[in-house]
């Protein structure tokens, strides 16, 4: 099959690259651009592991082709550390309230709650569990994903208060 060019942003760069239209997103991500924090799970768009964050939608990028991402702008965990390297606080809420165990489902975990704390700053607990159904976790049971999440908004919406 013929390659096509495909241009986007990736984690605010500019990446060129050719590839089959018909790649899925994913697979371009990892192999291409050697973006391992995506992760391939189930292959049929249920687990989440997946997730990418595509013009600011939460998507599964093994539901993609690249060609529908040309032109787009992508961000991966990888994307979401601070500029100087920190973790992000949702990274670090995380890690401080053991919000993973295997460490498997947690980039799609991550990259879900980000955008879902874009769309909804302060979501209560039941908001967090419907934002975060499509991604699944078979380790930790959720509590404390649920309660990284919930201490994240916290902590991102009082530096919110605190900036203004």
């Amino acid at each position: 099959m013929a390659k096509m060019h495909v241009k986007m942003t990736v984690n605010g760069g500019e990446v060129e690259a050719l590839a089959e239209p018909r790649t899925l997103l994913i697979h371009f991500l990892r192999e291409q651009l050697s973006l391992t924090g995506p992760h391939v799970g189930c292959d049929t768009s249920h687990c989440g592991a997946c997730t990418v964050d595509l013009d600011g939608k939460s998507v599964k990028s093994c539901t993609v082709f690249v060609a529908q991402a040309n032109g787009a702008s992508v961000t991966t965990i990888e994307g979401i550390a601070n500029a100087d390297g920190t973790l992000h606080v949702l990274q670090e809420m995380f890690r401080e309230h053991h919000g993973l165990q295997c460490g498997f489902c947690t980039p799609g975990m991550i990259t879900r709650a980000y955008r879902l704390l874009q769309e909804n700053p302060n979501p209560t607990e039941t908001e967090i569990r419907y934002g975060i159904s499509g991604n699944l976790c078979r380790c930790t049971g959720y509590q404390n994903i649920v309660k990284a999440i919930r201490a994240a908004a916290d902590q991102l919406s009082g530096k919110k208060e605190a900036a203004e």
